[in-house]
C-alpha cells in the first residue's frame, strides 16, 4: 500500500490540478475583484481628502455635520471668514472680520477648512450676496498651515466650477522668508482661475514689520469694496459689539472646572496617548543644564523623558511645549483689574451656533485664564486698544487709545511707536493708563490664546528613542521704558530643574509636549554628503543630524561628507556643545568650521567661511548630489547663505542668474536644499 501511495504522488506531479484554462480565468476573476475593492477604496479617501468633484446640495450635506453651507442658510448668515492659522493670528484675523459684518448687514461665522467640506464652495452662490473670506498664513517654506493643508491640496488637484462664488483673500507672511505669502498668494490666483470673483484685491501682511497695520490698511480698502459690490451701507458707527457672556459660579462641582488643559478635562491628571496639540503629553525633565560658560546670557540644554508615552520622534522634527504666564505677572493683572482672581467663571458665546462655545476650556478661574490660556505679554492689536478705549475715565487716554486704534497715519505712527517700539503689553498699558478699568471678563475675551513654542529636536531619535533634548536661549531683556520682559516659555522652564539629590523622593518637574512632524530630514542615504549651515541655537537639529551619522559609521555603514559651519560670539562664552562636536572631529565623523563673530576686530560670521569654501560647497552640491541644510536667522544669516549659494552655482556650474535660481529651485524641490529658519 505504501507503494501504490508513492505511485499516486508522483502521478499528482506529473499532472498539473489546474489547467492554463483555469490559471488563466482564475487570474482574471482576481483582477476584476481587486480592481472593484480599489475603485471603492479610491472614491473613499478622495472624498476625505477633497478631492472629488462636488455633488448637489443635498446628497451629502444633511447627514453630515462638515456642511458650513448649512450652517449658514439655518443662521441667516451670508458670510464665512475661514483660517489658516499656526500661531493663532490668521484665526483671530477672520474672527474680527465675521464680527463687524454685522455693520454691514452681512451676519458672519468663522470657520477651519479642517473641520467642513470645502468642495461646497461651489453652493455659496445659492445664498444671496454672500461671500467667503480667506486668512491664510504662509508656513515653512511656502507651505499652508496644517488645518489648511487638505484645502490647499484640494485647489491644487481639483477643477470645481466655482462661479458665483464672492471671495476675498488676506495672506499673513515675513517677508525675511524666501516665499513670502505663497499660499495666499496661490489661493486668491487660483479661487480666480476656478471662477470665483474677486471683491476686494489681495491683502498681504508682513510679520516681521507691522502685520496688524498691514491687515487694518486692508481692511479699509475690504469693507468698501464689499459694500460696492453688493450694494450696501454700513449700518452707522462702529459700537462694541460683545460675543461671549459671563456667568460667575457661586456654587459648582469643583471636580469640573478646568485647570489648564488644553482640551480634555482632567487630561493632565488622566494622562493617555496618542499625545498630539489637543493632549500634550507631561513629560518629566531629566536635564537641565547650562551650555554657555561665561557671559550674561543663558542657553539651556534640556532633555524631556517620553518613555512610556507611545509617542515617537524622527530626527529633525520638532518638540512643542505649552508653557505658563508668570505667576507675577498674573497678580499684578488682577490687582489693576481689581478682581479675586480665585472666582470660578465661564463665558459663552452670544452666538448658539457658533461652533466654538467657549473662547478657552470653561468653566475655569480667572487665575488659570491669565496663566494658562491667555496671551498677557504680546503687544495687543489696534482692536483690543479701541475696546479699551471706552472704559478710560481720563479723556486724554481715551483719545489716545482710539488714536492708536484708527487708520489715520498719526493714529498709526503712535500705535508703532508707543506700543510696538516700546513693546508693552496689556500690564503695561493698564500700569500707564490708570484711568482705563475694563472688567476682567471682556479682557479674558478680548486677548488672544496662549500659543505653544516649537523647539528644534536637538537629538537623534535612533540614538535617544525615550528622551527629546532641545536647546533653548533664555529670553530676558530691557524695554525702552525700562521694563524687563522675561520670554514666556524659556524663563518658565529654566525654574524647571531635575532633582539631582540621591537620598530624596522628589518628583521630577514635568512639562506638556507634543511633537510635530517636520520636513527638515537627513538624506535617505547615509553615504550622501551633506553641509549644515546653524550659527547660534540653530546648531540645535544638526546635533541630532551628526548623532545620527556617527551612529551609522559605528555600525559599519557608509557615511558621506558630513560638513558643519557654527558660529558664536566668544570660544570661552558661548561655544556650545563644543566637547561633543570636537569629539565628532577627532573620530572622523564630522568636519567643522567655526565662526567666532566678537574674537578679533573684524567680526567673522558663518556666511565668511562659507564664502571661503566654493568649491568645496560645489563639489557636494553640484558633482555628488549633496544636501545643504540652513537652520537660524532667517532676515540676514538664511538669505546670506541663499545668495552665495546662488553665486557659487553660477560660478563653478558655469550658469546664468536664471539658469543657477532654477538649479536652486529644483534642489528645493528635491529636499535637497531645506531650511528650518525663524525671525
Amino acid at each position: 500500500m505504501e507503494v501504490e501511495a508513492d505511485i499516486g504522488a508522483e502521478s499528482m506531479k506529473d499532472e498539473s490540478f489546474f489547467g492554463p484554462l483555469d490559471i488563466l480565468l482564475i487570474t482574471a476573476l482576481l483582477g476584476i475583484a481587486a480592481w472593484w475593492f480599489m475603485k471603492d477604496k479610491k472614491k473613499d479617501s478622495a472624498y476625505k481628502s477633497y478631492t472629488i468633484q462636488p455633488t448637489a446640495l443635498g446628497s451629502t450635506t444633511d447627514t453630515s455635520g462638515n456642511s458650513f453651507i448649512k450652517k449658514l442658510k439655518t443662521s441667516g448668515r451670508s458670510l464665512v471668514a475661514f483660517y489658516g492659522s499656526q500661531t493663532g493670528t490668521g484665526e483671530e484675523f477672520a474672527g474680527r472680520l465675521a464680527k463687524e459684518g454685522v455693520r454691514y448687514q452681512m451676519k458672519g461665522m468663522v470657520a477651519d477648512p479642517e473641520e467642513y467640506d470645502m468642495g461646497e464652495l461651489v453652493n455659496m452662490k445659492e445664498i444671496p450676496n454672500s461671500l467667503a473670506v480667506f486668512c491664510l498664513a504662509t508656513y515653512g517654506e511656502g507651505d499652508p498651515t496644517d488645518n489648511a493643508m487638505d484645502f490647499y491640496e484640494w485647489l491644487q488637484n481639483g477643477s470645481a466650477d466655482l462661479t458665483g462664488l464672492n471671495y476675498a483673500v488676506f495672506g499673513l507672511g515675513n517677508k525675511t522668508y524666501e516665499h513670502y505669502n505663497a499660499v495666499g498668494i496661490y489661493v486668491d490666483q487660483r479661487l480666480e482661475e476656478l471662477g470665483a470673483t474677486r471683491v476686494c484685491e489681495l491683502g498681504l501682511g508682513d510679520d516681521d514689520a507691522n502685520i496688524e497695520d498691514d491687515f487694518i490698511t486692508w481692511k479699509d480698502k475690504f469693507w468698501p469694496s464689499v459694500c460696492e459690490s453688493f450694494g450696501i451701507e454700513t449700518m452707522g458707527e462702529d459700537v462694541s459689539i460683545r460675543q461671549y457672556q459671563l456667568v460667575e459660579h457661586t456654587e459648582i462641582n469643583t471636580d469640573r472646572v478646568y485647570t489648564g488643559e488644553v482640551a480634555r478635562l482632567h487630561s493632565l491628571k488622566n494622562q493617555r496617548p496618542p499625545f498630539d496639540v489637543k493632549n500634550p503629553y507631561l513629560a518629566p525633565i531629566s536635564v537641565n543644564r547650562e551650555l554657555h560658560k561665561a557671559g550674561n546670557r543663558s542657553c539651556m540644554h534640556i532633555e524631556f523623558n517620553i518613555e512610556g508615552s507611545r509617542m515617537r520622534y524622527d530626527t529633525g522634527d520638532h518638540c512643542a511645549v505649552y508653557a505658563k504666564n508668570d505667576d507675577e505677572n498674573v497678580e499684578k493683572l488682577g490687582k489693576l483689574l481689581g478682581v479675586n482672581l480665585d472666582t470660578l467663571f465661564t463665558l459663552t458665546n452670544t452666538d448658539e451656533d457658533s461652533s466654538k462655545k467657549h473662547p478657552f476650556p470653561c468653566p475655569t478661574s480667572y487665575r488659570t485664564a491669565l496663566t494658562y490660556y491667555l496671551d498677557i505679554t504680546s503687544n495687543p492689536r489696534t482692536h483690543i486698544l479701541k475696546e479699551l478705549s471706552e472704559y478710560c475715565s481720563n479723556p486724554e487716554e481715551q483719545v489716545k487709545l482710539k488714536s492708536m486704534a484708527s487708520t489715520s497715519p498719526e493714529g498709526k505712527q503712535l500705535y508703532n511707536s508707543w506700543i510696538i517700539q516700546d513693546n508693552r503689553n496689556i500690564l503695561h498699558i493698564l500700569e500707564d493708563m490708570p484711568s482705563c478699568k475694563p472688567p476682567i471678563d471682556h479682557i479674558c475675551e478680548l486677548l488672544p490664546r496662549l500659543q505653544c513654542r516649537y523647539y528644534s529636536i536637538s537629538s537623534s531619535s535612533k540614538l535617544h528613542p525615550t528622551t527629546v533634548h532641545i536647546t533653548a536661549v533664555r529670553v530676558e531683556y530691557k524695554t525702552p521704558t525700562g521694563r524687563l520682559n522675561k520670554g514666556v516659555a524659556t524663563c518658565w522652564l529654566a525654574d524647571k530643574k531635575p532633582n539631582t539629590q540621591p537620598d530624596t523622593d522628589l518628583p521630577s518637574p514635568v512639562v506638556p509636549i507634543f511633537i510635530r512632524k517636520s520636513q527638515f530630514k537627513l538624506p535617505t542615504r547615509p553615504q550622501t554628503p551633506i553641509i549644515m549651515i546653524g550659527p547660534g541655537t540653530g546648531l540645535a537639529p544638526f546635533r541630532g543630524f551628526i548623532q545620527e551619522r556617527d551612529l551609522y559609521r559605528k555600525e559599519g555603514k557608509p557615511v558621506g561628507e558630513t560638513i558643519l559651519y557654527f558660529g558664536c560670539r566668544k570660544k570661552s562664552e558661548d561655544y556650545i556643545y563644543q566637547e561633543e562636536l570636537e569629539e565628532y572631529v577627532a573620530n572622523g565623523t564630522l568636519k567643522l568650521y567655526v565662526a567666532f563673530s566678537r574674537e578679533q576686530e573684524q567680526k567673522q560670521y558663518v556666511t565668511h567661511l562659507l564664502e571661503k569654501n566654493k568649491d568645496e560647497l560645489w563639489n557636494v552640491i553640484g558633482e555628488n548630489n549633496g544636501h545643504l541644510y540652513v537652520c537660524g536667522d532667517a532676515k540676514n544669516m538664511a538669505r546670506d547663505v541663499h545668495n552665495i549659494v546662488v553665486n557659487v552655482i553660477k560660478e563653478k556650474g558655469n550658469m546664468e542668474e536664471a539658469q543657477a535660481n532654477t538649479y536652486l529651485k529644483k534642489m528645493e524641490a528635491q529636499k535637497r536644499y531645506s531650511a528650518d529658519v525663524w525671525s
